[in-house]
């Protein structure tokens, strides 16, 4: 059974830094995409950002202020989040993503979610 750990959320003040952090484990195949949504309240999840062996993909709200990356013999994923503003709150939600085969679809996994408020 696939399960996502997440770790690292909190409260920051504006302009401070977290780091996230996402274990997986269950899968013997390992996980083709890991990365990072959002949900902030009364608002849509949204990606925030992915790596896709190596390649990376940002929300154009986080570049520059966000790091994913991903140690694959961990099968961790981190997100190094600075420069945080007000507007970043929200519950932060680990993915990983089995890519769809001949053979099967798309399979998605989630963690539980962790929040993150940046407030002064």
């Amino acid at each position: 059974q696939v399960q996502l750990v997440e770790s690292g959320g909190g409260l920051v003040q504006p302009g401070g830094s977290l780091r996230l952090s996402c274990a997986a484990s269950g899968s013997n195949s390992g996980f083709n995409s890991m990365g990072w949504y959002r949900q902030a309240p009364g608002k849509q999840r949204e990606l925030v950002a992915t790596i896709t062996t190596g390649v990376t993909n940002y929300a154009d709200s986080v570049k520059g202020r966000f790091t994913i990356s991903r140690d694959n013999a961990k099968n961790t994923v981190y997100l190094q989040m600075n420069s945080l503003k007000p507007e970043d709150t929200a519950v932060f939600y680990c993915n990983a993503r089995i890519f769809k085969t001949r053979f099967s679809p798309q399979r998605d996994y989630w963690g539980q979610g962790t929040q993150v408020t940046v407030s002064s």
